[in-house]
């Protein structure tokens, strides 16, 4: 663990953030055989990153920020349990982001913003195709697709633009109903009369495991762990450093900063603000006994997902925008699993695991990927979103070529940290 280091030890690259973000950026660069060491508080991928609906999302394009949303802010902030939802003691605090929000869906910020996610999951395909391969994490990976349903023919309807949205840049997909519906997941409450079945949505078999092999196939290579909290970033023509939270410093040549939802504050050490907040999700893992669930179901009219996970049936989602410092409201978690049992008739809610992540999110539905304004030896890598598993590969990828000088993969600048 490296415990025994002193002040002023140099590792080349240090990344700060032990989630799937920091982990990919550790076994890209440890690829490349250069000195890496990861710090995190707690452990490698126990966070966020653990917790998550273990999906590879590559046809999630939409950005979050649509032309309209804003009118939905009385619902809001008046049901603590839908789909998404604003403690009305917090939305002072989140005026400044939601401003940002609203304009970010504007049709001309709209579009820059989709074709630039659409990019970014192309990339993040074809990454983790590879990252997969080389790490042996490949039996981890299933391609069983994802079924989208609706209640109804208005819903499904409405529907219509995001999958039209979506031919645009040559994601597959099929609208399903009756039996062909029932085959792609018996058992459905018959409330649900439509659905849609995209065949290259994939799923990992439990993203904590996932990460935690992807971490043992970087320290193969060299990469090193610290545990430890890191309270300050310093750069100065000296270099760059951490200050670490027992009041030692750790030198770097590079530093790349990957702390999900915490990545703001470390960032304003350095005099860098991004408008950071967090989409709280809420889940419930439940035995894999408890319903045969097929493959992904996505209730999107809810705001909320089932997938089966080689340890357990996880039921989750829903966005609560409420910051980093108020205690998790399980009674989200508790509603949503109350719903699953509605939609899945027979489902045994029994034994459950409930949990709340962070999932650190950006107006724009855009990660910040780049070089710190001021401070050419520091890599900004945060802001994934509720996409952070999906795009760790690319942005693993995009950081090493960062770090190397090389071109990256895909245009950058709709990713810029300088947009803000």
């Amino acid at each position: 663990m490296n415990g025994g280091l002193g002040d002023d030890i140099t590792s080349e690259i240090a990344i700060v953030g032990g989630g799937i973000i920091g982990i990919c950026a550790a076994a890209c660069l440890a690829e490349t055989g250069r000195p890496v060491t990861l710090f995190d508080r707690t452990g490698i991928c126990e966070e966020t990153s653990s917790g998550n609906a273990a999906a590879f999302a590559f046809s999630d394009v939409l950005p979050l920020a649509q032309k309209g949303m804003m009118r939905n802010l009385p619902k809001w902030v008046a049901d603590p349990l839908g789909p998404l939802s604003i403690p009305p003691a917090y939305l002072p605090k989140l005026a400044p982001w939601l401003w940002r929000f609203w304009r970010a869906g504007a049709p001309d910020k709209y579009e820059t913003a989709l074709a630039a996610q659409a990019s970014m999951m192309k990339l993040a395909e074809t990454e983790w195709s590879g990252l997969m391969q080389r790490s042996g994490t490949r039996h981890m990976l299933h391609e069983d697709g994802s079924l989208e349903l609706y209640e109804s023919e208005a819903e499904f309807h409405a529907s219509l633009p995001g999958w039209a949205a979506r031919d645009r840049f040559g994601i597959g997909y099929r609208h399903v109903e009756g039996t062909h519906l029932a085959e792609l997941q018996p058992g459905l409450s018959p409330r649900f009369t439509k659905g849609t079945f995209v065949p290259g949505w994939k799923t990992v078999s439990d993203p904590k495991q996932l990460g935690k092999a992807l971490w043992a196939y970087a320290a193969g290579l060299g990469a090193r762990f610290e545990q430890a909290g890191v309270d300050s970033i310093e750069a100065s023509a000296d270099g760059t450093s951490l200050k670490l939270a027992d009041g030692s410093r750790r030198m770097a040549t590079q530093i790349i900063i990957a702390a999900g939802a915490w990545s703001h504050l470390l960032a304003k050490t350095i005099g860098d603000r991004f408008p950071l907040e967090t989409e709280r999700g809420y889940n419930t893992t439940l035995p894999s006994s408890a319903f045969d669930v097929k493959r992904q179901l996505i209730f999107s009219g809810h705001g909320f997902v089932i997938t089966p996970l080689s340890t357990g049936l996880r039921i989750g989602g829903a966005v609560e925008l409420g910051g980093i410092e108020r205690p998790p409201n399980y009674a989200r978690s508790k509603a949503l699993l109350a719903k699953a049992g509605r939609f899945l008739p027979g489902l045994d809610a029994s034994d459950g695991r409930e949990w709340m992540g962070y999932r650190p999110s950006l107006p724009d539905s855009l990660p910040a990927i780049g070089k710190a304004p001021g401070a050419q030896g520091i890599v900004y890598a945060f802001g994934h979103g509720h996409l952070g598993l999906t795009q760790a590969a690319a942005t693993g990828g995009l950081v090493r070529d960062l770090i190397l000088g090389k071109a990256p993969a895909i245009d950058l600048s709709p990713f810029s940290p300088n947009r803000f």
